[in-house]
């Protein structure tokens, strides 16, 4: 264990614990014998930058994994300034108002990229967002990196403790409405538990700057759909449809896939398959080919 890393005696913050993902990185560092002051937003805003700086030092913490955030990408666009504030100043300050011995741990999103690519997108390829969401994401980056910090970039995140795609797919089969979805945007899914594991390990590698973590291997939200279909032992029809079909008011990315060989490199270990994370999703929720 490198020094500073996560383990029995060490105490962190989690903000936003009342999310999909703040939940399961709560649950994840107790496992690891961490104590752990879960603050959702009714303990402390993220945006009022004292109360959360002053939270994490009278509790003690070494990290602070910010997990709050305007995640509503469509919403971001009618309310920019919000979103600015929300996923980018506010974890700015944040940053560096915390004490030298207190890291934060901060998520960030694949929206910074242009979803131009034809290849994986590293760390240090050049941003270029083109939403609103993506742009107020961008902004606390630079700030958390240069106060010492760990930015880890990720995509397409499902857990069963919020709302996601796979919420909304297996809401639409239960009501037996026609599944109309994507084929031309292509990324990674990622399981919200994967996830935490991720942002531990990494902190418990003494990782800094930024890193890209998502899971494998890349798909269509078509192809996602159709995989939640069959996680559920169904046989109903996914009709694969253009971005164009389904205009919404903020651009989706057509190809966001994250590289991940620095969160390899860095934990000594393969990002997880979200196949597996979907089997589990329905699993903890007591659905799946089982009871389908």
């Amino acid at each position: 264990m490198t020094a500073n890393a996560p383990g029995a005696g060490e105490r962190a913050v989690v903000l936003g614990a009342a999310g999909q993902l703040g939940r399961e990185v709560a649950d994840e560092l107790r496992r690891r014998g961490v104590d752990v002051l879960a603050a959702d937003r009714r303990r402390v805003d993220l945006t009022d930058t004292e109360a959360s700086a002053a939270l994490a030092v009278r509790f003690g913490a070494a990290a602070v994994y910010n997990c709050a955030a305007y995640t509503d990408v469509d919403g971001c666009e009618s309310e920019p300034e919000a979103a600015l504030e929300i996923n980018g100043r506010a974890p700015a300050r944040l940053a560096v108002a915390l004490p030298d011995h207190c890291r934060l741990i901060h998520v960030s999103t694949d929206y910074v990229f242009d979803g131009r690519g034809r290849r994986p997108y590293r760390e240090e390829d050049a941003t270029a967002p083109a939403t609103a969401y993506g742009r107020s994401k961008l902004g606390a980056e630079q700030a958390v990196a240069d106060a010492g910090g760990l930015v880890v970039r990720t995509s397409w995140v499902f857990g069963p403790e919020g709302r996601n795609f796979v919420s909304a797919i297996a809401a639409r089969l239960g009501r037996g409405e026609p599944l109309r979805v994507v084929s031309d945007q292509v990324g990674c899914p990622t399981y919200a538990p994967y996830l935490a594991r991720a942002l531990v390990d990494l902190r418990a590698a003494g990782a800094a700057g930024i890193v890209h973590y998502c899971n494998a291997p890349a798909t269509s939200w078509h192809g996602f759909a159709v995989a939640i279909v069959g996680a559920l032992g169904l046989h109903a029809e996914v009709e694969p449809i253009a971005t164009a079909d389904l205009p919404r008011p903020a651009v989706r990315p057509a190809y966001s896939v994250l590289d991940t060989a620095r969160f390899e490199s860095l934990t000594n270990r393969r990002v997880e398959e979200w196949n597996s994370g979907l089997a589990d999703y329905f699993e903890r929720l007591g659905q799946g080919k089982a009871e389908a």
